[in-house]
């Protein structure tokens, strides 16, 4: 489509980052404001999430990681979690397309609280797309970034425990090699719209030098365009790394 030629004629691919994160906020605010149930919201907000994963896939990025659920999710109102999960269930179901689209994706957080049913299917979708080559799409679900950083130390002990590393190999590189994100970038780009400023608990490690991007527009509301706002924006800092 002439919407992905525009950005990659404003921009160099070189400007491009590597790695996005999406915090995809403001599902329920949208629904309120709407007058609709907030489940309505999160379908739109699925919507959405397709859409701008295939424009990552067609313009060249090489990971997208979108935060789907977060370990804290679990507190909201059961029918809102049971809505969430249907999404998640009728995403898993359509996964050709994704084979299609030549998307690999990978699943991150902590899986063990799926039911066997949504387990497996969450490993059919990984194991059918296992060898694309174009955008890989990281899906955070039950995710949160201390339980990865936790999660990779205890791995770590465990290997430590068991003679297979001393407590000297383990340097950023292997942590990083223990992360859900293993073998990835690590986060040029976090954006997050819905006009929150904050974090909450996403990808703790891996944005360590991420450049941020705050939008005032609901996930629902979100298109193509207002991710090229946000790469512009991108291109425009000049990142040191802590270096000058």
């Amino acid at each position: 489509s002439n919407m992905a030629e525009t950005i990659l004629n404003k921009l160099d691919k070189e400007a491009l980052p590597k790695h996005i994160g999406i915090i995809m906020d403001g599902n329920g605010r949208w629904a309120k404001k709407r007058g609709l149930p907030r489940y309505a919201g999160h379908k739109k907000g699925a919507t959405v999430f397709r859409s701008i994963s295939k424009y990552c896939n067609k313009i060249g990025i090489n990971y997208l990681t979108v935060y789907a659920f977060s370990t804290e999710n679990w507190r909201r109102p059961k029918e809102e979690v049971d809505a969430i999960m249907k999404l998640m269930d009728g995403f898993l179901d359509d996964f050709k397309q994704y084979v299609k689209l030549n998307i690999k994706v990978r699943f991150i957080g902590d899986l063990s609280a799926f039911n066997e049913s949504m387990y497996n299917k969450i490993r059919t979708v990984e194991d059918a797309t296992k060898n694309a080559t174009g955008l890989n799409l990281n899906i955070a679900l039950n995710y949160g970034g201390r339980d990865d950083i936790l999660s990779a130390s205890k791995k770590l002990a465990q290997k430590v425990a068991g003679g297979e590393i001393s407590i000297e190999d383990i340097d950023e590189e292997v942590f990083s090699q223990n992360l859900y994100t293993y073998g990835q970038d690590d986060v040029d780009l976090v954006i997050r719209p819905s006009g929150e400023q904050r974090i909450s608990n996403f990808l703790l490690w891996q944005t360590a030098y991420a450049e941020f991007v705050f939008m005032d527009v609901l996930w629902p509301d979100f298109t193509p365009k207002h991710l090229d706002d946000a790469l512009i924006e991108f291109a425009k800092r000049t990142r040191r790394f802590g270096g000058v």
